[in-house]
C-alpha cells in the first residue's frame, strides 16, 4: 500500500479484526487477518495490541493449544464503542476522499 497508515487507523483495523471472533483471538491470526488489508510486521502490531490492551479496549487471556500457551485477545465493551467511533469517523473520512477523487468537491 502507497498510503501510510497512521496509529488510529491501524487501532481500528486491529479492534475490527478482534471483534469477528466473540470468544477472541490470537496474535499471529490477528496478524494474518490485518495483512489481508495493509501491510505490518509483528514488531508493529504487537504494540498496537498492548496499547489497546492498557487502553481497557482489548481483555487478554492465555489458552493452552499444543503444549504451550497461546495468547487470545478480546474486544471489551469499552474497545466495541471505539470501534464503532472509529466506524463513524471511517465512513466521513473516506466519503470525502471519495469525493475529491471523483471531482465532486471545489477546491
Amino acid at each position: 500500500m502507497v498510503f501510510n497508515t497512521g496509529a488510529a487507523l491501524l487501532d481500528a483495523i486491529v479492534l475490527a479484526v478482534v471483534s469477528r471472533e466473540t470468544e477472541g483471538t490470537y496474535g499471529y491470526k490477528i496478524t494474518q487477518d490485518v495483512r489481508k488489508a495493509i501491510d505490518v510486521s509483528e514488531s508493529t502490531l504487537y504494540p498496537v495490541l498492548r496499547r489497546l490492551q492498557k487502553d481497557e479496549c482489548l481483555e487478554v487471556y492465555d489458552r493452552s493449544y499444543d503444549g504451550r500457551n497461546r495468547r487470545y485477545y478480546k474486544v471489551t465493551e469499552k474497545g466495541m464503542a471505539q470501534l464503532n467511533l472509529y466506524k463513524i469517523e471511517w465512513k466521513n473520512y473516506s466519503s470525502k476522499i471519495q469525493d475529491i477523487f471523483e471531482g465532486g468537491v471545489g477546491v
